[in-house]
């Protein structure tokens, strides 16, 4: 105790200084801790306002966004449109630079959404949009500037930056991001969050090579399921590519399979093993997914539409885009007419509709039938009797250099449903890697002789100029310096508008459009949807197909079908409507209808169009198609055999087809046996029974063309197109034929008259009382006066106006005067001999001669006397047999004086008198000569034909070669 007291004694001085110390120490350290942590406090304050003063100052100019605004903009992704033939039948996609389809969160599978929260946002349902760490470490790389910069993006922000934001690499577009990825959390559920990156991550390429996004075109175009149905392995294969799209793509831009898809299988089982560290999968699940074959389960390359359609797809682009830029220029409030004219604000709207069709996902439903476009495009590619492929010179567009190539003859053709206007199926051309230009809605050229219901008939039958009974004289015609002809190169007299239409004269067509050229007749045109129509057209040859830009065979069928729906005009179309991808209607085609002409004009227009295909230049359709129907129709030929056509139309369709060089040359007329028109026909007629073995209904209806009220059926003359006179009548022109009501003729026929007549030289002269009645014929004749009826006051030939037609030939043209007597008798007939029973003498040199008298002494005789007449018309021979005779002629003036008896040739054995003989009293008595036998002139008179009230018996078809003369020519 002791020593413990003397220890303590000793120890408690140093304890007081050590607890002393120890104070102090402390002291010291607790001052120094709080000065640092004031420091500290205060720098980490004004570190943070710095800080937050330099993230303000980034995001300054962001914009307070609201929800509808986010939304808008998050789900506005590029989603590629789809087109569709009729009846929603699925025809594809249209081209676009990324396709994309969009798809619910719903239908997506579980192994997709899963393996991309593993490897791209592992705290994707525990953050608010962003991760502190990975926003401290983009600070830090900022400051530093380092070079190594990590990406560490949710999946929030990385929607945002590729919805709202850009691709830039900046802390400025980053601070925007994390404040509106902030700010998207607060409006969204995650749900939504990973749908819309889902549908917007960029995946590549699919089989066919081209670029795509989203997990639905990523699942179609790599696997070829739907997102769905992909398994594991796919899922994590394309859940690794969003971190390198076109380094992990297992195709080419060509669609082919690259040789090495080691990088893509190596990033699948990353994603993987993540998914197996997060506990997505178990361990044997990933064990077998590992081992999955990727090149076993790629999908087989599709075509694109474009691809299988090149023309269809082009044209509905086209017009859908149309559609488009209309509503938009509407709703800006600009008329589409007045848009036109302003070339850069027109470009800047077609460019915007443009985009708004490829980015927004709009269903596209169009009119065509897929079945009857798949066989017409087979047939057409197939066709054998196009004819020969010529030599065009033309520049090559790279090297500048003049090149030969070998131009095809082109096709075009397009079939559209009357009532509604719908474009059921067209052909483009034979080969779309050659030519791509539509050579069924895009290639305008003369439309020949299919241009004369249209323009010719139609609108003077409208205007009463003309009926389909009226008479045109197919003659001669002199326009200022043009000279039209037939494709034939004759001229066929009278003939009526319906048989002129019937055989495809150009002359008569002519002639009826100038009946109504000072009415301005292109107005028909312009209402029946023709655009090309220029301000040098209008002049006659326009009538006949020679328009300065052509036509297109769509809008030609097009003003074909007018007829069809009895006067009416109604625009063809392709697209019927477009929806979003929500499914509203933003587009439906209404038709509507213009009035062009009448009913009954229309009638008659297909009435006379009935007999191009019954009997005329169309005829050889009859043959070729397969089924029946009520078909009108017209060939058509340009100038040079540049352009054939031939357009036709029943009750229900209209269907037309053109074929020609791109550069306008002409067509072989005969190729493998068929000519031209037979060609075009011919394929016409393939495409239309083809069209008819899948829709029979639509291609042939049961139903005919109806007659409507306001049409008669009248008699007429066919010599002037006026009621039939007695004359007419006993002439045999008296022809039926339809009126409109309103134009029925009034006046009878005063073009014939009754008198007596002489042949002289194979022309008919009215003769005087004192010509031999023995020459003298009594008929009907031709006035001279029907000259000025036709205005053919130039005109001399009277017969040249007559048809080549039997009963036509009971008419005697004259020419207007009676022949003249010179004064003196014939001259004496040469040329008198006799051949195997056949007398003959030349010509007599006299104009006035009328005929010829053959006289005839018997054997054993000199007393000649008269056994015949021949009218100079006829054939200057006589037939006589074999018996002995003699035979001299005379010729035979107007004024009855005949010529001195020509030489005297004899026949048989014939003996001017009897040998001497034995004494008469022991002779029996002389006999009395015989008369010579009664001369047969050969050939005999024909029999005068019955009349026939038919004016146009059937002829053999020509094989359409009409020709339509250049629009150069004088427009008159």
């Amino acid at each position: 105790m002791d020593k413990f007291k003397s220890w303590y004694s000793k120890f408690m001085p140093y304890k007081h200084r050590t607890v002393k110390g120890f104070n102090i120490t402390y002291g010291v350290v607790w001052n120094l801790m709080l000065i640092f942590f004031v420091i500290g406090l205060i720098a980490a304050s004004f570190g943070g306002g710095l800080g937050a003063g330099y993230f303000a100052s980034l995001v300054k100019d962001e914009p307070l966004r609201t929800y509808s605004s986010m939304k808008k903009d998050i789900y506005n992704y590029e989603e590629t449109s789809q087109i569709y033939f009729s009846d929603s039948v699925y025809l594809g996609k249209l081209r676009a630079d990324i396709e994309r389809q969009e798809v619910k969160i719903d239908d997506i599978s579980k192994h997709v959404k899963n393996a991309v929260i593993a490897t791209e946002d592992e705290f994707f349902y525990e953050h608010d949009g962003v991760v502190p760490k990975a926003i401290m470490r983009a600070l830090f790389q900022e400051v530093t500037n380092s070079s190594n910069r990590s990406g560490g993006s949710t999946l929030t922000q990385q929607l945002i930056k590729n919805q709202i934001l850009t691709d830039e690499v900046s802390f400025d577009r980053k601070a925007k991001e994390i404040l509106l990825a902030l700010r998207l959390e607060r409006f969204f559920e995650k749900e939504e969050i990973l749908e819309a990156y889902l549908n917007v991550a960029d995946l590549g390429r699919n089989a066919s090579g081209r670029n795509i996004a989203g997990v639905q075109a990523a699942a179609q175009g790599i696997f070829g399921v739907d997102a769905k149905n992909l398994t594991l392995p796919q899922s994590a294969f394309i859940a690794g590519l969003p971190q390198s799209p076109f380094g992990y793509t297992p195709f080419t831009n060509r669609g082919e399979i690259k040789e090495n898809l080691d990088a893509g299988t190596s990033r699948m089982k990353t994603v993987l093993k993540r998914m197996y560290a997060k506990g997505f999968i178990s361990q044997k699940e990933y064990e077998e997914a590992a081992t999955f074959d990727l090149r076993k389960s790629l999908a087989k390359a599709k075509p694109s539409s474009f691809e299988q359609y090149p023309w269809l797809t082009y044209e509905i682009e086209e017009r859908a885009t149309d559609i488009i830029l209309t509503q938009l220029a509407e709703k800006d409030g600009h008329k589409l007419d007045e848009l036109k004219k302003n070339k850069e604000l027109y470009a800047e709207y077609k460019a915007l509709a443009d985009r708004n069709l490829r980015q927004n996902g709009y269903k596209i439903h169009t009119t065509i039938q897929k079945d009857i476009y798949d066989k017409m495009k087979t047939i057409a590619e197939s066709y054998e009797y196009y004819g020969s492929d010529k030599t065009e010179v033309k520049v090559d567009k790279d090297t500048g250099k003049k090149i030969q190539v070998q131009e095809p003859v082109e096709v075009g053709a397009v079939l559209i449903e009357n009532k509604t206007g719908k474009i059921i199926s067209f052909v483009g051309g034979r080969n779309h890697k050659r030519e791509q230009v539509n050579h069924a809605t895009d290639t305008p050229r003369s439309n020949g002789s299919t241009m004369k219901p249209l323009l010719a008939y139609a609108p003077a039958m409208e205007t009463g100029a003309i009926q389909p009974g009226s008479v045109l004289a197919d003659v001669p015609l002199q326009i200022g310096e043009w000279n039209p002809k037939n494709f034939d190169g004759r001229f066929h007299g009278f003939t009526s508008a319906r048989y002129a239409l019937e055989k495809s004269y150009n002359i008569p067509a002519i002639k009826s459009y100038l009946k109504v050229i000072d009415q301005n007749p292109l107005n028909y045109l312009k209402k029946m949807g023709v655009t090309t129509i220029s301000e040098n057209d209008g002049g006659p040859a326009t009538s006949i197909g020679g328009l300065t830009n052509g036509i297109t065979v769509e809008e030609n069928v097009n003003a074909f079908a007018t007829f069809a729906n009895e006067g009416k005009f109604i625009d063809a179309y392709l697209i019927e409507k477009i929806e979003t991808k929500s499914g509203e209607v933003i587009y439906q085609h209404k038709s509507k209808a213009v009035d062009v002409f009448t009913p009954q004009t229309s009638y008659l227009t297909i009435d006379m169009m009935r007999d191009v295909i019954k009997q005329g230049t169309g005829t050889a359709a009859k043959n070729y198609l397969s089924f029946s129907a009520d078909w009108a129709g017209k060939t058509g030929t340009s100038q040079e055999y540049k352009d054939i056509w031939f357009v036709g139309t029943n009750p229900n369709v209209s269907f037309g087809t053109w074929m020609g060089y791109d550069t306008p040359k002409s067509v072989e007329k005969d190729y493998k046996g068929m000519s031209y028109s037979r060609r075009n026909i011919l394929l016409w007629s393939k495409l239309m029974n083809a069209a008819h073995e899948v829709n029979p209904g639509l291609i042939a209806p049961k139903e005919t063309f109806k007659m409507p009220g306001g049409i008669v059926q009248k008699s007429y003359c066919a010599l002037s197109g006026d009621l039939p006179s007695a004359m007419c009548q006993q002439a045999g022109l008296v022809a039926t034929d339809l009126f409109n009501a309103k134009f029925v003729p009034t006046k009878t026929d005063d073009s014939l008259t009754s008198g007596k007549y002489v042949y002289v030289k194979d022309r008919a002269y009215q003769v005087p009382p004192s010509a031999p009645s023995e020459f003298v014929q009594q008929g009907v004749m031709l006035k001279k006066e029907i000259l000025q009826k036709h205005n053919l006051s130039s005109f001399s030939d009277l017969k040249e106006l007559l048809p080549n037609k039997t009963n036509w030939g009971n008419i005697v043209v004259t020419d207007g005067n009676q022949i003249r007597d010179n004064g003196s008798a014939p001259s004496q007939v040469s040329g008198v001999r006799i051949s195997g029973g056949q007398l003959s003498w030349n010509m007599s040199g006299d104009s006035d001669v009328i005929g010829y008298r053959v006289y005839a002494a018997g054997n054993f005789s000199k007393n000649f006397r008269k056994v015949a007449s021949i009218p100079a018309s006829k054939s200057l021979s006589a037939s006589i047999g074999g018996s002995p005779a003699a035979y001299y002629i005379a010729a035979v003036d107007v004024a009855g004086k005949e010529s001195p008896a020509s030489a005297t040739v004899t026949s048989g054995s014939y003996q001017a008198q009897k040998p001497a003989t034995k004494p008469a009293d022991t002779q029996p008595k002389d006999p009395k000569p015989a008369d010579p036998k009664p001369v047969d002139p050969k050939p005999k008179d024909p029999k005068p034909a019955d009349p026939k009230p038919d004016p146009k018996p059937p002829e053999k078809p020509a094989d359409n070669g009409e020709q339509t003369p250049p629009a150069e020519k004088p427009n008159g």
